[in-house]
């Protein structure tokens, strides 16, 4: 069972920021990581919510989730 309710108000939210900003300032596969990790997250919550989700917000979600992998990715081979 998750319990994300125990955690500090704000340590999600310095994670996610963090992990942000080393995939954003980060530069070959450091960043690559940086937002990988923070899809792995965002993937993870997405299968949390996602037998209460409808059809528009699971598509939004898988949508978002590519577009990071793919960035990261990108990120990774030098092309960003």
């Amino acid at each position: 069972m998750v319990f994300l309710h125990r955690l500090p108000r704000g340590l999600l939210l310095a994670v996610v920021f963090v992990l942000l900003v080393i995939g954003m300032v980060g530069t070959g596969w450091v960043a690559a990581a940086g937002l990988l990790v923070l899809a792995a997250a965002l993937a993870w919550f997405a299968f949390l919510n996602w037998p209460e989700l409808e059809a528009q917000g699971r598509i939004l979600r898988v949508v978002a989730l590519a577009v990071l992998v793919g960035f990261a990715l990108g990120r990774g081979f030098g092309r960003f």
